[in-house]
């Protein structure tokens, strides 16, 4: 397939700008075998996944990691943090009208400065360096801002530090929330809970990557984005109990999906900690997952190609028709769409 099979129209005024007040107040489609589309709301997740089923959700917890500063010169810079390295060190992509050198100082929020140790391809490293020796977590705790897509065209606001991440988010180092799970509430969570649902949680800190677009018509000449991502063994055995008692895994977001599949990779289901590149496109044979709660995602993105490999191409694509045509709301802070996995013969 190619690049321009994963196109569809989408009018702008769609594109969710703001959360809505109740997270699980939210639309949710559901794609169901045969082209069957229902418009539900999140909140009727409950009654759709089973007490033998397995949620898992993405644990990330979403960094301020958008700043602002100046080179020594005074052109302006902004700083977009990719990855936390150490207690002073960082990735992070730096837009400035010329590439800062290596050993250049920053200054940056006016507050701290930061000095360029190198490059790793498009990213620069950076150390962080505070009169008071804070760590550099601490410095984007005070100093930074949520980074939020650039398809939301305002700034950052104090709501979006609590909205733009998850109710259960743990461990930080995303800088992109995964958003499937921006729906859930505690109460919906107790909810599940009650029912008998199991849960379990991985961990992939989202790469502000997850919006590079895919340049290359022939998508086997597209270079996937790295993330960091942390399948223990409690979830394998999670997975496997589930299955064995004729559950579905249900993955929260397609973070937790490209996190269980490639702990998968070997054909076999294994602890994994490290980063992956895992590019799933129509045609892949999907180890772990049986069903699949997300957003609806960027034309021409890896992540539609993603849910189309899940759930077979003409059905996503006529997903996403409907989804225009009764006007759901798109992208982060947007709807939900709840996707069974297709038999194989229709997954691509």
């Amino acid at each position: 397939m190619k690049l321009s099979d994963f196109d569809y129209t989408l009018p702008p005024e769609l594109i969710a700008q703001e959360a809505l007040s109740n997270r699980d107040a939210s639309r949710l489609l559901v794609v169901e075998p045969d082209n069957v589309f229902k418009d539900q709301t999140f909140r009727d997740i409950v009654d759709l996944i089973q007490p033998e089923d397995l949620l898992v959700f993405n644990d990330t917890k979403v960094l301020p990691a958008r700043m602002f500063g100046q080179k020594a010169t005074g052109g302006l810079i902004e700083v977009l943090v990719e990855r936390l390295l150490d207690e002073d060190r960082l990735l992070a992509h730096v837009r400035s009208s010329k590439s800062p050198k290596v050993g250049t100082t920053l200054t940056i929020e006016g507050a701290f400065e930061a000095e360029v140790m190198g490059r790793q391809g498009a990213l620069f490293e950076l150390c962080f360096k505070s009169g008071d020796h804070r760590k550099a977590i601490d410095l984007l705790e005070q100093f930074g801002r949520m980074p939020l897509p650039p398809y939301i065209e305002r700034s950052d606001t104090a709501d979006d530090r609590e909205r733009y991440q998850t109710v259960y988010a743990n461990n930080l180092g995303a800088v992109a929330a995964p958003t499937a799970g921006l729906h859930f509430t505690s109460e919906l969570l107790n909810a599940l809970k009650a029912k008998g649902v199991k849960t379990a949680q991985v961990t992939l800190h989202v790469g502000a990557g997850t919006f590079q677009p895919v340049r290359s018509e022939d998508l086997s000449e597209h270079v996937m984005h790295s993330e960091w991502v942390d399948v223990p063994e409690a979830v394998c055995q999670a997975v496997r109990d589930c299955h064995a008692r004729g559950g579905k895994v249900v993955a929260v977001g397609t973070t937790t999906v490209r996190s269980l599949e490639s702990a998968a990779a070997s054909g076999t289901l294994k602890p994994f900690q490290g980063d992956t590149d895992i590019f799933i496109t129509p045609g892949y044979e999907f180890q772990v997952v049986d069903r699949l709660i997300t957003n609806f995602h960027l034309p021409k993105s890896t992540l539609l190609m993603l849910v189309s490999a899940f759930t077979g191409y003409d059905t996503m694509m006529q997903a996403y028709e409907h989804a225009v045509e009764q006007k759901y709301r798109f992208f982060s802070y947007g709807d939900a769409m709840y996707l069974s996995k297709a038999e194989p013969s229709k997954q691509s």
